[in-house]
């Protein structure tokens, strides 16, 4: 058994952060990814199911949903696969929860501010930032110059987080790295640096976990291999069906089917039957 859990199973992301015994991490995570613009003192969690108005919309459950001591509301997501429109969903969620704000009878259209933070761990597609951290503002688009602070999304693309443990230099680094990796580790780096790690590796000790927690963390896990299992799948359908369309194509012009079968990943036997 790993000496902790994986931090991307749907319990194991809320055990770490969603939770009131381990609200510390949370803000303390927050506190470095908006290093210099915000300092959180306190959050305090809200519902994180938000129902629909009406029997034809679609209720939002959130991974995490918080208030800080300030006001801010602070959304934070973790994706384990590629998904369509998963951006849009994002923008969903923060377009939701400023919809939120409006009170019935007067009132002045006074906004507190909408934070969504996406964790994405998954592999570069079309629908996925190209570098680790993107950090979406109101702009304008001549100038870039921040035109209001009410809506801002953090995309995390955790697979493109590179750095090796000596690289890290900055705290937000070591944080990154420590969750991306955790379920390897055998002790958690950054201890001496910074006490927040040992509070991070006492919550995520597999060993600690009681008999009814481990089976919640067994069950999640499961639930997300098993996902991923189907996606993996589905992509694997998804590109044999499009080297198959290629090799249709090159057999057209008379491509030689040794040429084919390097061009496409197909075998011999595959570009003959489809040659009939």
């Amino acid at each position: 058994m790993a000496r902790y859990i994986n931090p991307f199973s749907d319990w194991s992301f809320k055990r770490i952060f969603g939770q009131e015994y381990s609200k510390d991490l949370l803000i303390e995570f927050l506190n470095q990814l908006l290093l210099g613009e915000q300092h959180i003192t306190d959050v305090k969690f809200k519902d994180k199911e938000m129902l629909p108005e009406t029997k034809d919309q679609q209720g939002i459950i959130y991974d995490v949903f918080c208030e800080t001591d300030t006001g801010e509301h602070i959304i934070v997501e973790m994706q384990n696969r590629s998904q369509s429109y998963f951006i849009d969903r994002s923008l969903y969620y923060a377009s939701k929860t400023i919809v939120d704000q409006g009170i019935k009878g007067q009132w002045d259209y006074h906004l507190t501010p909408v934070y969504v933070i996406c964790f994405m761990n998954f592999d570069v597609d079309e629908n996925t930032p190209k570098k680790f951290r993107t950090d979406v503002v109101l702009a304008d688009k001549d100038s870039g110059e921040v035109y209001s602070n009410k809506i801002r999304f953090i995309y995390l693309v955790m697979p493109l987080f590179k750095k090796k443990e000596e690289e890290c230099t900055t705290f937000l680094d070591c944080w990154i790295y420590n969750l991306k990796h955790m379920e390897t580790l055998e002790k958690m780096p950054f201890e001496a640096q910074h006490k927040i790690f040992k509070r991070l590796a006492e919550i995520a000790d597999s060993k600690s976990l009681t008999k009814e927690e481990q089976e919640k963390y067994d069950n999640s896990m499961m639930v997300m291999w098993d996902n991923y299992a189907v996606y993996k799948h589905a992509m694997e359908k998804e590109a044999k069906k499009v080297s198959k369309e290629i090799a249709l194509n090159l057999l057209t012009y008379n491509t030689p089917i040794d040429v084919i079968a390097k061009s496409t990943g197909l075998s011999i036997e595959e570009i003959k039957i489809l040659e009939q």
